[in-house]
C-alpha cells in the first residue's frame, strides 16, 4: 500500500488474548545494527492467509498465538483466517479456516484454544495500516519495535486497528485454498535441516541421535527460538567466537539439547550448530505446541530450494 492510500479504523480489540503482533514480511538490512528481522513465525500461514484476502505479498495480518483473542469488526470486511485452527467463531457460529469470508460491522470474532497449531494469521482485504519502523510493521516486542503503534506492542484491550481501504477492484486469485495447502498441524513434522559447517564436529553417536530420534518440543519455546528435549549431543568444540544467525539456524548448547532459532532470534552467536532448518520446516516448527515431536532430516539445497522458490513463486508477483 501507498502512503496515499486512504485508511480508516475497522477493528476494535474487545479481549486481548495472551500474544497477537501485527507481522508483515519482516525488517531486512539492518541486523549490522543488532536488529533482528521479526515478520510471521509461520510465512506458510501467513503467505495464504494474505492471498486469499486479496491483498499483495508483505502485506501486515495478525499473528494469534494460543487464541483468546476478541475482536469487533466497525464496518465491514473481507478477510480469510489460515494457520492454526485456534477455535475461531463470529457471533458464536464457527469460521470457516483458509478460505475469504464476509465479517460483517458489529460482529464478534472470537479465537479460543489450539485444536490444530498453535499460530492463526488474520488477514483484511486492504490490508492492516501501521507506521513502518526501520522499513517494517513486524512487531519485536524484545526491540520496542514495529507492531501496530510502533513500539512493539502486543494488542491490549480497547486498542484499536486501522486498515487501508481496498481499491474497489474485485480481488484477484482464488477464495478458498485447496484441500493439499490445508496443514494438520497435529501431525508430527519431519523438519528438513541444511548440515552446517561445524557439523563434522559433533560425535558420531550425536549425529546419529540427531536424525533418527523424534525429539519433543520443550514449554520454553517462543518466537526466538523453540528447544528440542531427546539425548544429550556432544560436539568437539564447546564455543566459537560469535558469527551471524539465520533464520532456522540449531544451535547446541553445552547441555546437549539444540535449539532451533526463529524470526526473534538474536542476530549472533557462539554455540556449534547442527546447521539450519530450510525456511518452510522453520515455519512449521513453529506451529508445534509444547510436547509434540519432531523429527530432522539431513538434505542437501538443491531440491530444498527448488521446492521454497516455488512456493514464493506461487504468492509473489
Amino acid at each position: 500500500m501507498t502512503a496515499q492510500s486512504k485508511t480508516e479504523t475497522a477493528i476494535r480489540v474487545h479481549r486481548a488474548g495472551p500474544l497477537a503482533l501485527l507481522q508483515d514480511r519482516g525488517r531486512f538490512g539492518v541486523r549490522h545494527l543488532g536488529v533482528t528481522q521479526g515478520g510471521p513465525a509461520d510465512l506458510y500461514s501467513w503467505a495464504w492467509a494474505n492471498y486469499l484476502a486479496g491483498t499483495p505479498w508483505g502485506t501486515a495480518s495478525l499473528e494469534i498465538t494460543f487464541g483468546g483473542l476478541q475482536l469487533i469488526a466497525e464496518r465491514d470486511l473481507d478477510i480469510a483466517i489460515a494457520g492454526a485452527d485456534l477455535g475461531a467463531t463470529l457471533d458464536g457460529q464457527p469460521v470457516p479456516l483458509w478460505q475469504r469470508i464476509t465479517w460483517k460491522e458489529g460482529q464478534k470474532l472470537s479465537f479460543a484454544s489450539p485444536v490444530s497449531g498453535l499460530r492463526a494469521y488474520l488477514s483484511v482485504r486492504g490490508g492492516f495500516a501501521a507506521e513502518p519502523v526501520l522499513g517494517s510493521v513486524a512487531c519485536v516486542s524484545r526491540e520496542q519495535l514495529g507492531g501496530f503503534d510502533g513500539w512493539g506492542s502486543k494488542l491490549a484491550d480497547g486498542d484499536r486497528l486501522t486498515v487501508y481501504t481496498p481499491d474497489g477492484k474485485p480481488a484477484e486469485g482464488m477464495t478458498e485454498a485447496p484441500d493439499h495447502a490445508r496443514k494438520d498441524f497435529r501431525e508430527a513434522p519431519v523438519l528438513e535441516l541444511l548440515p552446517g559447517a561445524q557439523i563434522g564436529e559433533f560425535t558420531g553417536r550425536s549425529l546419529y541421535d540427531a536424525f533418527n530420534t523424534w525429539w519433543r518440543v520443550d514449554d520454553r519455546a517462543d518466537r526466538m527460538g523453540v528447544r528440542l528435549l531427546g539425548p544429550k549431543l556432544q560436539c568437539r568444540i564447546g564455543s566459537l567466537i560469535s558469527e551471524g544467525i539465520n533464520l532456522g539456524g540449531v544451535q547446541v548448547p553445552p547441555d546437549g539439547q539444540p535449539i532451533a532459532l526463529l524470526n526473534d532470534r538474536q542476530t549472533i552467536g557462539g554455540y556449534p550448530r547442527l546447521g539450519a532448518l530450510f525456511p518452510l520446516s522453520a515455519s512449521r516448527l513453529a506451529q508445534c505446541l509444547p510436547g509434540q515431536e519432531v523429527r530432522l532430516v539431513a538434505r542437501g539445497s538443491g531440491p530444498v530450494l527448488r521446492d521454497y522458490r516455488a512456493f514464493l513463486a506461487g504468492f509473489r508477483p
